[in-house]
């Protein structure tokens, strides 16, 4: 079980579960076109986020395997929710773990993303003592491939057509790291 102590602070960001209060943000976030692309969801409607938070909101901690941590992720000096992560525990017998990270445009090329996602590694590391995680991406973004290489991930397959994602056959790269070559920063 994973219960991180909130909020989590980084030299520009703070790390914080979910409220009610983010619906209006998030659905920034989860309703633009550029945002889902590459994702295997559509933009999503008010209603839609609505009941995606609902989901968030119970996500703060990670009690089993299956299960997924989210975390809002808020500029510190505004408080500006500007993106999301998760990190799913897999398997417990295997001790692995699946980070994913979504920024709103306008906050990336900043390095925001890898500074979250270094957290995010460190909680499944260190605190959930995971031996692996994974994270995965079409291999159209190219931003997301980089921030995985950034974070140190290995690039550790290139799947051709992998799936349908809104009418098109996609790649997908599979970037991973084990718990023997996080070094935390």
């Amino acid at each position: 079980m994973l219960q991180p102590t909130y909020p989590i602070k980084t030299a520009r960001l703070i790390l914080r579960p979910f409220g009610r209060g983010d619906l209006t943000a998030l659905h920034a976030l989860q309703s633009r076109p550029d945002v889902t692309r590459y994702l295997e969801w559509e933009p999503r409607s008010r209603a839609a986020t609505a009941d995606v938070l609902a989901g968030r909101i119970e996500g703060a901690t990670l009690t089993e395997p299956g299960k997924s941590l989210w975390i809002a992720v808020e500029l510190a000096d505004t408080g500006e929710l500007m993106g999301e992560e998760s990190l799913r525990w897999t398997s417990a017998e295997n001790h692995t773990g699946e980070i994913s990270v979504v920024f709103h445009p306008r906050h990336q090329g900043r390095g925001y993303a890898a500074e979250a996602a270094t957290e995010l590694l460190r909680l499944g590391f260190e605190e959930l003592k995971l031996h692996r995680i994974v994270g995965r991406c079409d291999a159209r973004n190219i931003a997301s491939a980089s921030l995985m290489e950034g974070l140190g991930m290995r690039r550790e397959a290139h799947l051709r057509e992998k799936e349908l994602i809104k009418g098109e056959w996609t790649d997908q790269l599979v970037y991973a790291m084990l718990g023997t070559e996080w070094k935390s920063p």
